[in-house]
């Protein structure tokens, strides 16, 4: 039987869902719900499901075997715990809540009902991210010495005035950090192991009537030894395209977008021309630089995926709520360092406070 999907949140994101969902053999999106019911019913005619406009109902229909939360960001844990109630495993898009206390609802909610729990990060799922995790495991690097990652993207002021959530501390978390940059953080401390320490700066340098950051830049040490850096931003025009760059005392490689730049070792191995070949050549892909609604829903369809094949062999996902806690702990390190001037090291102990004039 086909495992059914019903999705929390009828914006933007859940029709990335609904196709990634439609490619998916063994799958089958069932319900939705949004608290517009119009919303519901729009999107439920669009993807040929069955609109709610009351959640426990959804929740009630023995058809859902998974729920997935693509509500605003701080909008996650109330509908996640509710489906982990109720008994339904859960997928949550990015970032799993905005606060540690808020992520460790939802994670403790699925651990106490026994469902699966997975964090939308499909950015691990490209092949070059893959190929790169791989030679990293098989210690191809030698000492990993620096891990950078630059998300240099473009937002009009326009998206911030589209929604009343978006640039909200309340409901945002963040911004380029939190909102943009979040799968480019967790690409890191996948490549590069836990965050020992960061210094952060941000600012709001080229939009309006946002709470949040659209520019910021961060220093990190890793607990191996190694630093790097992250730079996120929504200010840059025309947007760019996103780079992760790993480098070691053996070798570099440099990915821009889902591209390979750069594949050098110190010992060349056959499959390396290989890689260059067809992982060098470009995709095409913008991966949202400047239009948030220009992204491939592949990343998303992998990691589904594997989130079904998590259910059915009660093995954890690749990204699980765990994994989604780290990137949200890193950022907020890095903005509770930019609004005190000092290093901040992890594991938090708390969540940060937002100062008052933020």
């Amino acid at each position: 039987m086909a495992t059914g999907f019903g999705i929390v949140g009828c914006g933007m994101i859940s029709n990335f869902h609904a196709k990634a969902l439609e490619e998916i053999r063994g799958a089958k999106l069932v319900a939705c719900y949004d608290q517009f019911p119009a919303s519901a019913d729009k999107f439920a005619e669009a993807n040929g499901c069955t609109a709610y406009h009351e959640l426990d109902e959804m929740l009630a229909d023995p058809e859902v075997d998974v729920v997935t939360i693509c509500t605003p960001s701080g909008a996650h844990m109330d509908p996640a715990v509710a489906a982990a109630n109720a008994g339904k495993h859960v997928v949550v898009e990015k970032p799993l809540e905005i606060t540690l206390k808020r992520c460790d609802a939802i994670i403790d909610a699925c651990k106490k009902n026994k469902v699966q729990l997975a964090t939308i990060m499909p950015s691990r799922f490209g092949a070059a991210n893959m190929e790169l995790k791989k030679a990293i495991e098989k210690g191809r690097f030698g000492k990993l010495t620096l891990g950078d990652t630059y998300v240099k993207w473009w937002r009009t002021q326009e998206y911030y005035d589209s929604g009343g959530w978006r640039g909200t501390w309340k409901l945002d978390g963040g911004g380029a950090y939190m909102n943009q940059a979040i799968h480019n953080v967790d690409l890191l401390f996948w490549f590069m192991g836990e965050v020992a320490d960061v210094n952060g700066m941000t600012g709001t340098l080229a939009h309006e009537r946002i709470e949040v950051e659209d520019t910021g830049v961060a220093t990190i040490r890793f607990k191996n030894g190694a630093l790097g850096v992250i730079e996120a931003t929504t200010s840059v025009y025309p947007g760019l395209l996103k780079k992760t760059e790993i480098s070691g005392t053996e070798g570099t490689v440099i990915i821009e977008q889902d591209d390979v730049l750069h594949w050098e070792f110190s010992k060349e191995q056959a499959r390396d021309a290989k890689i260059r070949e067809e992982l060098g050549k470009s995709t095409g892909n913008t991966g949202g630089a400047s239009d948030p609604s220009a992204i491939s829903y592949a990343g998303h369809m992998e990691q589904l995926k594997d989130f079904i094949k998590s259910i059915k062999t009660g093995k954890k996902p690749l990204v699980d709520g765990n994994d989604g806690r780290k990137s949200v702990e890193i950022i907020l390190a890095i903005y509770q360092s930019s609004w005190t001037g000092k290093q901040v090291s992890l594991p938090l102990k708390r969540d940060p406070r937002i100062p008052k004039n933020k």
